[in-house]
């Protein structure tokens, strides 16, 4: 017979079982089968990993509020873990998934059993794999509806349509990476870009498969639209058809009616669309944006809004007029213009009070190479870092090393600053072109007002850094180019409607500053949502300590979290 432990995490040993568990309680319970599955694209057939044999994977729908249970039984050959993207997890860091920071890994043949607690959160995230670069095939969307007796700040939608944009290797994508590290190159562009699992007409061989979403003249429609590419920005559009953007991350904001967005990897946008062209088909169409030196994957992908109904099918699509690859201007257009809608009804709280400061380069670097004989900048290996401290991931958890007290996993001296001040965008600086490297986090005290500067360098590649931050939602309040000024810059903050998301872009050769209370204790990963980036390094910990409380304190641990080693 199942049961409950004495952490109320179900095990679930039999289908049955599992039936009457869900047909007794109003609580969610999932089933995540990891398994390699073959998928044809791109005119060859190739095997990956996927949850329940579908790419994307399930999409998980909750209530604002609740707590579901995801048993992840992994199949695989490799160990593997699954983070829940932008879900805080109130006091519950040991279900958030990063690898080796908060949880080893699922081993193959086991299973775990995640309990993944709602709060706050309102419309759209996102679940993916979180070790090594397996969130390339493993991930899928959650949907967070109001909570029973509420509704929507704007007027309901006929229906919703998932879109998820994602990335295709032909080569298996653990040996993408795994050479790159090897020989300190840059990892090989991915080789077409997905909508829901998809490449789209433009690609070889994928006309007959292309993503078609169908609607009825005259209606509105919801597009809860995830970017889950590994390392590329995207813009994306409808010909012909405006876009109204609602909310970002699960929160609302003050509706952006637009012809085009830009989104970064790991943001989620909720858009409508009203279908108000003639009766046709129209492309849905997404492509790079990108300031990098290296350029990105040239292909747009596309899917096809179809409209029911009687008439000709069009011997030509339209497609979007999307903005160029490095139109930075379109991109500050889009996202200058995103503020939280912060009404009556979905309030936010701005910290004013401001007790921890912290300062944060970010920046790509080298990693000297014995005997000049690596594939990056200067027969070096490419690194990556945050205030000059290159991030190494520990063999056991930090969740559990501080949780256990267990001494040596990782060192508590991550700086406040950055240890040179320079001009961080102008000339580079060969004092910070190699960093240091080590498990270093920084610890904040429960209920502190914190305040983040992610500064942007011009180190070996300047570009736009998206950062994400697990366990919290925060504000972003300013943003601009060139260096911070401690003066002037805070002037120009918006603490009145500033957005509330958990992954930013912080632009190329500039800054980005964000605020939050630090009221979620626990161990909590930063990182860059590039994914090349942070397999270089560019991540950091933060451990916010337990308040008075019962209920500001870190729960304690399941009782049965995956081992750290087959054994």
């Amino acid at each position: 017979m199942a049961g409950f432990d004495k952490m109320g995490v179900i095990l679930l040993v039999a289908s049955l079982e599992f039936i009457l568990l869900q047909l007794c309680s109003a609580t969610r319970y999932y089933d995540f089968v990891l398994k390699e599955t073959n998928f044809t694209r791109l005119c060859s057939t190739k095997s990956i990993l996927t949850v329940n044999g579908s790419f994307p994977g399930p999409t998980i729908q909750v209530h604002k509020g609740e707590t579901i249970y995801v048993n992840v039984h992994n199949q695989g050959l490799y160990g593997v873990t699954i983070h829940w993207h932008g879900v805080k997890q109130p006091r519950n860091p040991w279900s958030d998934g990063p690898e080796n920071i908060t949880q080893c890994p699922i081993q193959a043949g086991s299973n775990f059993t995640y309990e993944v607690v709602f709060s706050s959160e309102e419309g759209t995230l996102w679940w993916h794999a979180h070790s090594d670069w397996t969130r390339a095939t493993v991930h899928g969307a959650i949907v967070i509806l109001p909570a029973a007796g509420t509704t929507y700040p704007f007027a309901a939608p006929h229906a919703q349509q998932t879109i998820i944009l994602g990335s295709w290797f032909k080569s298996d994508v653990m040996e993408v990476i795994n050479s790159a590290l090897a020989t300190g190159a840059d990892p090989n562009n991915s080789d077409a870009f997905t909508i829901n699992g998809q490449p789209g007409d433009l690609y070889s061989c994928s006309k007959a498969s292309t993503f078609h979403m169908k609607v009825d003249y005259g209606k509105t429609y919801m597009l809860r639209l995830i970017n889950a590419l590994m390392n590329d920005e995207q813009f994306f559009a409808i010909a012909n058809h405006n876009l109204t953007v609602v909310g970002q991350d699960a929160a609302y904001l003050k509706p952006i009616t637009t012809p085009y967005i830009m989104i970064t990897p790991g943001q989620t946008m909720d858009i409508l669309v009203k279908a108000n062209q003639p009766p046709s088909h129209y492309y849905i169409a997404s492509a790079a944006y990108s300031d990098a030196i290296v350029p990105p994957h040239n292909g747009t992908t596309t899917a096809i809004l179809q409209y029911r109904g009687k008439y000709s099918t069009p011997s030509t699509i339209p497609l979007p007029n999307l903005p160029v690859s490095n139109d930075t201007t379109a991109a500050d257009n889009f996202t200058s213009c995103v503020r939280a809608l912060a009404s009556k009804a979905h309030p936010i709280t701005v910290p004013t009070k401001i007790t921890t400061r912290i300062y944060m380069t970010i920046a790509i670097n080298e990693q000297i190479c014995p005997n000049a004989t690596c594939a990056g900048p200067d027969n070096n290996a490419i690194a990556a870092s945050l205030n000059n401290i290159s991030f190494e991931t520990p063999s056991i958890d930090i969740l559990q090393a501080y949780y256990g007290g267990i001494n040596g996993v990782f060192e508590e001296n991550f700086p406040t600053n950055p240890p040179y001040f320079y001009n961080f965008t102008g000339e580079q600086q060969n004092i910070t072109t190699y960093p240091t490297f080590g498990a270093k986090v920084k610890f904040i005290k429960y209920g502190e007002g914190v305040e983040i500067i992610f500064q942007g360098t011009n180190i070996i590649a300047p570009e736009n850094h998206p950062m994400h931050l697990h366990g919290f939602s925060f504000y972003l309040v300013g943003t601009g180019y060139g260096n911070f000024n401690a003066t002037t810059s805070p002037k120009t903050y918006n603490l009145v409607d500033p957005p509330e998301v958990n992954t930013i872009g912080v632009p190329k050769n500039g800054w980005a500053t964000i605020r939050f209370i630090a009221d979620n204790p626990g161990v909590w990963f930063m990182h860059c949502h590039l994914e090349r980036h942070s397999s270089w390094g560019m991540d950091t910990v933060i451990i916010v300590g337990n308040g008075n409380t019962t209920n500001s304190k870190l729960r304690p641990p399941p009782a049965h979290m995956p081992l750290c080693s087959k054994s």
